[in-house]
């Protein structure tokens, strides 16, 4: 039987990262972080059964996060329930408000490390979920969170789209109960939530 080639994903020593300047949970300063990760000289490729339990290194992950204002003019989310098929199964049943994944080398060809990026981001995004609206796109922070066994392998760059219209719908099936749902209510239901959701929506939200 022929083998499956095991995915290799970007990642980056955590000590570069340290290097920058370790924090916990979120941060703004994308100057220091983003152009310094991106363009670092000790990214590369690993597989990532040894990743996920490797904190030696963070892999890079885009997360992207869809609001839409109604026409009351209340600010709302998209979130979802994270069902057992999703490739982390550690975050199985967890609710989220972000979409995203790891950075591969199906990506790798695109150019410099930021179009790997990019183009990396944008693969995830029309892998998991239908955008049918106009939206605006900007990156807003980062994401780390070295309290949780899933967290201190990942560091996440933060993604906030604002959407015309609510028309979000998921590609994949373990893409669960999902919908637009306002952020004053999720913000009163956070226990439910994968630990990034919970920094996000408290950070650029609470």
């Amino acid at each position: 039987m022929p083998t499956v080639a095991e995915e290799r994903v970007l990642v980056l020593p955590t000590s570069e990262f340290h290097t920058l300047g370790h924090f916990q949970g979120f941060s703004r300063d994308l100057s220091t972080y983003l152009p310094a990760l991106l363009e670092s000289q000790q990214l590369s490729y690993r597989p990532r059964s040894e990743m996920e339990q490797d904190p030696s290194f963070k892999q890079l992950i885009p997360y992207m996060v869809f609001r839409h204002t109604d026409a009351d003019g209340i600010p709302c989310l998209f979130q979802y329930t994270r069902g057992g098929g999703q490739g982390e199964k550690r975050l199985h049943a967890k609710r989220s408000v972000g979409i995203g994944g790891h950075i591969s080398t199906d990506d790798a060809d695109a150019g410099t490390i930021a179009d790997v990026y990019r183009v990396g981001m944008q693969r995830e995004l029309a892998e998991e979920v239908a955008l049918e609206t106009a939206y605006t796109e900007e990156c807003v922070g980062l994401i780390n969170d070295d309290e949780t066994p899933v967290g201190e392998v990942h560091l996440g760059v933060v993604h906030l789209f604002d959407l015309a219209e609510p028309l979000v719908s998921p590609r994949e099936a373990e893409i669960l109960n999902a919908g637009f749902r306002p952020i004053c209510e999720l913000l009163n239901e956070l226990d439910d939530f994968e630990s990034w959701s919970q920094i996000v929506v408290r950070a650029l939200f609470g």
